[in-house]
């Protein structure tokens, strides 16, 4: 991996990274041996980041969220899958670079993956529209999950989008039918569906392939039905409130589970994923595994009602009304 990518609230990490890279760096150049300074430093770097992230504000989760070396859809399909066969198009309009999808295996049981892109490289993050989808990328989301259902294959979705594409041409060609469109498909699909939110949850454009029977949510991801700058802009008319809108949002994993809206949280490395990819692919193969056990042997019939009463039961709210 490229350089180390610090945020603005790990700089007293990036500082104490930055001395024992020079103390390294000054023992393999002399033969003075300070290894158990480097490893001293070393432990008080790791102590620092478990405690600085123990005690994380909901907007600080959203800049790890969005973090450039997270590990994305690509990343945790190369690990956690084998034999995995991109399928393009959409039959309509266009490839969508910005959803990926094809058949894998996964514990060696036949499966269709879906999830959203990101570019790693100014070029590629071009190409792949930053994760932000057009209607056709929807479409071809759900002509996957339509061929799995064909074939009796459970589907696994990865969630990572800022939120479905706003453009002019996006708009033409009914970007919000494609939305709506999948919602409606992805509620009575009769096979198992899996999503992860591993990065950014935003908006429709998160909910058009995160219909699902489990629906489990790295660490330090947000799902929101805006993103706070989109939200602080509209309240407040600025995108400086940011981080208050982050808060008032409850966009976290923890805040989402207490509201019943996911099911799992998966532990992610200290640090954050985009620390150590293997570790965090880890995690999350133990969270599918024992996700799809919960619900691979469910009756067609069973499982379609237990994702109505699922969707049903979403939301919280008080009768203020007086009796």
């Amino acid at each position: 991996m490229s350089k180390r990518h610090f945020l603005e609230f790990e700089q007293p990490i990036s500082e104490l990274e930055s001395k024992i890279e020079e103390l390294r760096y000054v023992q393999s150049e002399s033969a003075v041996d300070i290894s158990e300074e480097i490893d001293r430093l070393s432990k008080k770097s790791t102590q620092l980041t478990k405690d600085i992230y123990a005690n994380l504000s909901p907007w600080q989760v959203t800049q790890i969220a969005r973090h450039p070396q997270r590990p994305y859809t690509l990343d945790y399909v190369n690990e956690l899958f084998t034999d995995f066969q991109e399928m393009h198009g959409d039959r309509h309009f266009s490839d969508d670079l910005s959803i990926v999808g094809g058949l894998a295996r996964f514990n060696g049981q036949p499966c269709m993956v879906v999830g959203h892109q990101k570019g790693r490289d100014t070029k590629e993050r071009a190409m792949r529209n930053f994760g932000m989808s057009r209607p056709e990328g929807y479409r071809k989301a759900l002509r996957l999950m339509q061929t799995a259902e064909k074939f009796g294959l459970p589907v696994f979705t990865f969630v990572d989008t800022p939120g479905a594409y706003p453009g002019i041409g996006a708009e033409e060609r009914n970007q919000s039918e494609a939305i709506g469109r999948n919602i409606f498909e992805m509620a009575r699909l009769e096979v198992p569906i899996i999503t992860t939110i591993i990065g950014e949850g935003g908006s429709g454009g998160a909910l058009a392939i995160s219909v699902a029977d489990q629906v489990l949510m790295m660490q330090y991801s947000v799902y929101s039905v805006i993103s706070p700058e989109g939200c602080a802009s509209i309240l407040w008319k600025t995108s400086d409130k940011a981080s208050d809108a982050a808060e008032a949002l409850g966009i976290t994993a923890h805040r989402l589970k207490a509201l019943g809206l996911i099911d799992k949280i998966v532990s992610e490395p200290v640090g954050g994923a985009h620390r150590d990819h293997k570790q965090a692919c880890a995690n999350l193969k133990r969270a599918l595994t024992d996700a799809f056990r919960q619900v691979s042997d469910v009756k067609v019939k069973e499982l379609l009602q237990s994702r109505y009463e699922r969707l049903q039961a979403m939301g919280r709210f008080n009768d203020t009304t007086e009796h």
